[in-house]
């Protein structure tokens, strides 16, 4: 649905907000209050509503949810002073109060921007009791993505970054991803956070959903994972897709650089003030628009505690499975960026080099993750296509 109102369109499927012909961008979670609000401006909304809806019930200071509220106004061309489309009732809480109409999108509009694909997320328990989220799309030969550096199963099948790619997968496959421990809709109060909970996370998202023999896609730090479970599990695995990935842990690359990143999260994560989430994002996407910019900011905040990312960090850096390669037994496609910052292209050299018989393919791109604007994107997108239905 679109809900107009004020000079604002709102798009609940594509988690848009639009002033005019503008693209506003915004915060997954003010979009989600801005959502909240609109959805029940038929009644006052409690500071305790909004925790229980947005923040899922954890806590959330005074100062936090002020500041949230004043990005719901800015983002909306609303402020403070004026409480012309969200008005704070003193003691009561928030409500808004701007004159709208719903509006239907054409099936042609959601047919070409891949809305009617639906997504089914369930829970399933690791080996050692830990939920694990896993979502569901799409029709056809099963592909399984393995998790990568903080996912979150929600935001990212919206995400201008990643939402194209799953929406590509999931017109043609029946698309299976998850989030490991730690982060997204997963548990994050964990006691193990390690590579080998990684493995055994994807091994109980695969029981789970009665997968036979399936296509097998690893990005990032994924493709560790990925390569262990294909040479535990050849059986099963018909296909494996290793993008940007590596075979060495940061820390076993460079134990410096490590340092250095472990201290920036240490030090900054979880603050209000996003500049050390943005070097991350600047590593990771340094052509990418400001809306991808700043949607990967929030998703790195949203997504885990500052301390789980440093535990994933260690965990992640301190893997080698690179005397493993030769072990590999299955199809394999893997597919690099030749100046990516955040893992070298000669890490993903040595991974084709090390699998028998792998089909390596370089990539024309400074980002980690190609991202849609870019003209490698018909490159990536049919190498992966042609290699999973050869």
């Amino acid at each position: 649905m679109q809900i107009a109102f004020d000079d604002c369109l709102l798009d609940t499927d594509r988690r848009e907000l639009r002033r005019g012909s503008r693209l506003v961008a915004i915060e997954p979670q003010v979009f989600d209050i801005l959502v909240y609000l609109v959805e029940n401006r038929d009644r006052v909304v409690s500071k305790d509503d909004l925790i229980a809806s947005v923040w899922h019930g954890r806590v959330v200071s005074d100062s936090t949810m002020d500041s949230r509220i004043n990005a719901v106004r800015k983002a909306v061309g609303d402020s403070g002073g004026e409480q012309r489309l969200v008005r704070t009732m003193a003691r009561k809480g928030f409500r808004f109060v701007g004159e709208l109409a719903t509006t239907s999108k054409s099936s042609k509009t959601q047919e070409s921007s891949g809305t009617k694909l639906q997504q089914e997320v369930h829970f399933c328990t690791a080996s050692d009791g830990v939920r694990i989220a896993y979502a569901l799309a799409g029709q056809g030969l099963p592909v399984v993505k393995a998790a990568n550096w903080l996912n979150h199963l929600e935001y990212d099948w919206q995400s201008p970054i990643w939402s194209r790619l799953l929406h590509e997968l999931a017109t043609r496959h029946r698309l299976v991803r998850y989030d490991e421990r730690g982060n997204g809709l997963s548990d994050w109060d964990v006691d193990d956070i390690s590579f080998e909970a990684f493995v055994r996370d994807l091994e109980s998202v695969i029981e789970a959903a009665g997968l036979g023999r399936f296509a097998l896609l690893g990005i990032s730090q994924g493709c560790a994972v990925s390569i262990v479970y294909a040479i535990r599990h050849p059986e099963r695995v018909s296909r494996l897709v290793l993008y940007g990935g590596f075979a060495r842990g940061r820390t076993k690359r460079d134990a410096e650089h490590a340092r250095t990143l472990f201290s920036i999260v240490e030090q900054g994560w979880g603050k209000e003030n996003p500049a050390f989430r943005q070097f991350f994002t600047s590593l990771f996407f340094p052509e990418g628009t400001p809306e991808q910019m700043q949607w990967f900011n929030d998703l790195q905040r949203i997504t885990t505690s500052p301390e789980n990312a440093l535990r994933i960090m260690r965990a992640t850096g301190d893997v080698d499975i690179s005397d493993l390669l030769p072990q590999v037994r299955v199809p394999t496609l893997v597919l690099h960026c030749r100046n990516d910052a955040a893992v070298v292209f000669d890490e993903g050299r040595r991974l084709a080099a090390g699998i028998p018989g792998a089909k390596f393919v370089a990539l024309e791109s400074r980002n980690h993750l190609v991202l849609e604007s870019e003209p490698a994107w018909e490159k990536l997108i049919g190498e992966i296509k042609a290699f999973l239905e050869s």
